[in-house]
């Protein structure tokens, strides 16, 4: 107890510090209990600060970019949850490799905003993230993609921030990305203990007109196909050969709902908050649509979000 308590005191030193945190607040579903402490790191150096504090006083921690692809428990995240907000002002460095730009991002910025910027820039390779509702370091953990393309084809480095304090830098090939995964997401020995602090992409001269009209079709595409209320984006995975959605639909649980929580009308593959919905119910409908869809044309359905915290929606 007082090893917590010395941890608090030598946390706040150098970040706000707060605690029984509602999730709820800082998840894309609007859904999950409280975190016993929670912090924002505004920038690599407090993401890094905060990571070494809770490594060295081996308090749990949950680094967490945009709560989106996450469904937090109803009896919240125990240990420190560390919200990654270092986006960095402006590009931490550009290089030319040829025809193509090098960039360095902060792993806290928005990937819609990493699409705006480098788009108005006249920069082409990341405008179809526009629509994505993470961060740079989310996108490369579970290699986020739309229209075709996926994080895994423009990414060039990352540097990482391992136990114990040291950096490593690791070549995007090191990363093992695949569909919605790598060996980030997957825990994959050391490499599960990584922590992105910053990302290099490899982008190309483009111009900024044919990009902002890219943008907009996109984000077109999103209002037209995607639910307005609160979710967590899609919930599996697509099966090989089937779309998720069309799955869901077919064993009739599109607009299905338990309490608050619902598959969407719009698209079966999301799941959304109608107001007061629960990680139990969510959990349940998620559980359900995996039971008739197993039954009915045997694929097995893979969440495509992650469960976090305590009780039985948690891991």
């Amino acid at each position: 107890m007082m090893a917590m308590a010395d941890f608090k005191e030598k946390l706040a030193d150098a970040v706000v510090l707060l605690n029984d945190e509602p999730m709820a607040r800082h998840t894309t579903f609007r859904i999950g209990g409280p975190a016993e402490l929670y912090t924002v790191a505004r920038d690599a150096k407090e993401l890094r600060i905060a990571v070494t504090l809770a490594q060295e006083w081996v308090v749990p921690y949950l680094v967490l970019g945009a709560g989106s692809n996450v469904l937090v428990g109803d009896e919240g995240i125990g240990g420190l949850v560390i919200n990654n907000k270092g986006a960095g002002g402006r590009p931490l460095a550009i290089g030319v490799q040829g025809r193509d730009e090098e960039l360095w991002v902060e792993s806290g910025m928005s990937l819609a905003r990493l699409a705006r910027e480098t788009a108005q820039a006249g920069w082409e390779g990341v405008e179809w993230a526009v629509g994505i509702p993470g961060t740079v370091g989310g996108g490369i953990v579970f290699n986020a993609g739309a229209h075709g393309c996926s994080v895994a084809q423009v990414l060039d480095r990352v540097r990482v921030l391992m136990p114990q304090g040291r950096v490593e830098e690791w070549r995007a090939e090191e990363l093992g990305l695949a569909y919605r995964r790598s060996r980030l997401s997957k825990g994959d020995g050391v490499a599960g203990s990584a922590i992105i602090l910053e990302a290099s992409f490899r982008l190309r001269r483009a111009s900024r007109e044919s990009l902002h009209q890219r943008l907009e079709e996109y984000e077109a595409y999103r209002r037209r196909t995607q639910p307005h209320q609160a979710s967590a984006g899609s919930v599996f995975k697509n099966p090989l050969g089937y779309a998720a959605g069309w799955l869901i639909q077919e064993v009739g649980l599109k607009g299905y709902r338990i309490g608050d929580a619902q598959f969407s009308p719009l698209h079966a593959n999301f799941i959304v908050n109608l107001g007061q919905a629960t990680a139990v119910q969510v959990k349940a409908l998620m559980a359900l649509a995996q039971e008739r869809v197993l039954e009915n044309f045997g694929v097995a359905l893979e969440p495509e979000i992650r469960f976090l915290g305590r009780g039985e929606v948690g891991e």
